[in-house]
């Protein structure tokens, strides 16, 4: 094709595109808020394609190790999957509380414009940050690097620009929440909610300190990465929740509020503690490693009892809900959350493990469970109310029109994320006895373990499911785009128990 037919390719494109967002804009069956949230949940499910596609990119290099060598090396790819994923729930985040805001404030959102902005300005910077991973990642790391390139910290290596905007516009989040909440009805949600995006905002600061030494450095980095994602993210996790069961089950908001409340109670009882399993590591006492591991591992169960409870408490509905598709996300987040974030949490850092599996594939295997079962799946649960609402609020059951497709999306990412979850589970026990136990943590003991038959008939198996994971993934993209369509039968009307 010639150069002006690729032009009317993309102005057709372009046109098209404009005339669907004023149709999704005029949309009469959406909030201003909920509107904003669409905004919030389409960028995170661009971003969920991308941390697999990277993912998959990094997987092949463990096996192909010269697989784009110096074009796209591992490192890059690594850093790219990581940071989508955290960058994806926190829009899924965002975008789950500007989608039930109005519903239980009862009020118009206060500020909406300056959210818009917000979304917009983060939008633009996470598009100029991706880039900047993509093709300037080369040369000599310095304190002019750590401003505009990367800066240098697993999970968190967006350069401190991006790190001063991720803040602003957390606290432009939070100035939309509690006003609206200010000027409309106050609940135990939404008093759960507005402390948590204190926290969520303070803490996120911790990870800006850039001292030369390395365990002063590492002390401030558990701050971001244990109590700021482990912590405030399960609490706003515990809210979204909360909210969804009550939309979904018709479960009494007295049962949710009271797990909300044990939740926040366990949080300080047990997640600042949980905190210490960390600390071990950068040179501090012993003790600090048994606590940590003990208490951070009860942070997830009052979310589990939670949905529980409420599952046992719809029975006065005879489990009648109006989303099939979100209530399996949402029964998938317990599952997940108590056996990621709970049972292979506790596991990993009981200290006679954790010894010998501190930085192995045991803590990749720990990772990819813990945030897909406690976060990715209430936020897909939240993708599937926002389709369902944009379609006119239909009927979204069992036996919808091309059902098989979320039906088999879902089995997919859950099959394929266990998978991988234990064939790095294998590759992190081989790692543990070549490289810890019998080489005794050297060099020629790391490289052992990264050449060694059993460590790669692992990681074979771990791309066989990143395959299936990807697929899955695929498959929710394209159901979400369409499900709903042409359905005329209303949702289900869940009645509200008594408050």
């Amino acid at each position: 094709m010639s150069a002006t037919t690729y032009q009317d390719k993309a102005a057709a494109c372009w046109t098209g595109c404009k005339q669907s967002y004023a149709a999704f804009q005029a949309n009469p069956h959406l909030t201003g808020g909920q509107k904003l949230a669409v905004h919030y949940f389409t960028v995170a499910l661009v971003l969920f394609m991308a941390q697999l596609l990277f993912g998959l990119l990094a997987g092949l290099q463990f096996l192909f190790p010269s697989f784009l060598y110096e074009i796209l090396d591992f490192n890059v790819n690594r850093m790219v999957h990581i940071n989508a994923m955290v960058v994806w729930m926190l829009y899924g985040f965002i975008g789950s509380v500007y989608w039930f805001l109005e519903d239980e404030s009862g009020v118009q959102i206060v500020g909406l414009k300056w959210g818009q902005l917000a979304f917009w300005v983060l939008t633009g910077a996470v598009t100029l940050v991706v880039l900047v991973y993509l093709f300037i990642q080369f040369g000599a790391g310095n304190d002019t690097s750590l401003w505009l390139i990367n800066e240098g910290r697993e999970y968190i290596e967006a350069p401190r620009w991006a790190d001063i905007g991720i803040v602003v516009v957390v606290l432009t989040f939070f100035y939309n929440v509690a006003a609206t909440f200010a000027k409309g009805q106050w609940s135990g949600i939404a008093g759960v909610l507005v402390l948590d995006l204190v926290a969520l905002a303070g803490l996120y600061l911790a990870g800006m300190f850039y001292v030369t030494n390395i365990s002063v450095d590492q002390y401030w980095w558990w701050w971001v990465i244990h109590l700021w994602v482990e912590a405030t993210w399960e609490v706003l996790v515990g809210c979204i929740m909360a909210w969804s069961l009550m939309k979904l089950l018709g479960v009494r908001r007295q049962i949710v509020q009271t797990w909300l409340y044990i939740e926040v109670a366990l949080m300080f009882g047990s997640g600042i503690l949980g905190l210490g399993h960390h600390y071990f590591w950068i040179g501090t006492p012993e003790y600090w490693f048994s606590i940590g591991g003990f208490f951070s591992a009860l942070e997830p169960i009052p979310l589990v009892a939670m949905v529980v409870h409420s599952v046992y408490d719809s029975g006065v509905h005879r489990f009648k809900n109006s989303n099939h598709p979100a209530l399996a996300w949402i029964i998938a987040h317990t599952f997940g959350n108590f056996l990621g974030a709970g049972v292979w949490g506790f596991m990993h850092t009981l200290p006679q493990i954790n010894l010998y599996t501190h930085g192995t594939q045991w803590s990749a295997s720990h990772g990819h469970l813990a945030f897909f079962g406690a976060y990715a799946t209430i936020n897909i649960a939240f993708f599937y109310l926002a389709a369902q609402q944009a379609r006119g609020n239909v009927w979204m059951g069992g036996d919808l029109a091309n059902g098989w497709r979320w039906k088999a999306a879902a089995i997919l990412l859950n099959v394929g994320v266990l998978g991988m979850t234990v064939a790095l589970l294998i590759a992190g026990y081989e790692q543990s006895f070549i490289e810890r136990a019998v080489e005794g943590s050297t060099w020629a003991g790391y490289f052992a373990a990264q050449n060694h038959p059993w460590f790669m008939q692992a990681m074979v198996w771990r791309m066989v499911f990143g395959l299936m994971t990807a697929a899955g993934g695929g498959l929710l993209f394209w159901d979400l785009l369409d499900i709903g369509k042409g359905e005329q039968r209303p949702a289900a009307v869940i009645a509200n128990a008594t408050e």
